[in-house]
């Protein structure tokens, strides 16, 4: 009789946590996995579930943020929302006249799955495609995975505007 309750809070609780779905308009793209989209009169600056695109100082991570921007940039976007990740970003599946972001910047070789947060067979699915046809990142012979760029640039001392406002600060007179 105990676990009626539980069940029942844990069935009212389900919906708060799994985040919404809306429209909104795209307002900005940071970078290939980055965007910012509208939503009840602010900003919303979202990371794209389910993948990784390569950061701006590596190959194809301009090209990553130059398709976004062509494929969402001043569009009407649906946003399925998830959850925030460590950044206060909101993760969320970005969809723009029927495609799914996520899958195109996937199948045009331009992100990978990430793996680490998603298990979507659609994403490994599209990626081993991408793989074999050698379209984009991967027909480079040896494609660095962003984590691990940014990885090596944190150990570097490249850790972006924190990192940055500590030289300043270190460096100032």
């Amino acid at each position: 009789m105990k676990a009626v309750p539980a069940l029942l809070l844990l069935l009212l609780t389900v919906p708060l946590l799994a985040g919404e779905t809306y429209t909104g308009k795209c307002v900005g793209v940071h970078d290939g996995d980055t965007i910012s989209a509208m939503k009840a009169g602010s900003a919303v600056k979202i990371r794209l579930e389910g993948i990784d695109c390569p950061e701006l100082g590596q190959d194809f991570g301009t090209r990553a943020k130059q398709f976004t921007s062509a494929m969402v940039f001043g569009k009407d976007v649906q946003v399925k929302e998830y959850n925030l990740d460590m950044y206060s970003r909101m993760v969320a599946r970005i969809y723009v006249d029927g495609k799914d972001l996520s899958l195109e910047l996937i199948k045009g070789g331009l992100a990978w799955h990430y793996k680490r947060y998603s298990s979507d067979p659609t994403l490994a699915e599209a990626e081993e495609q991408a793989r074999k046809a050698r379209r984009g990142l991967w027909s480079m012979p040896s494609p660095v995975p962003p984590w691990e760029y940014r990885k090596s640039h944190e150990r570097q001392g490249e850790t972006g505007r924190a990192g940055y406002a500590l030289r300043l600060i270190l460096l100032s007179p």
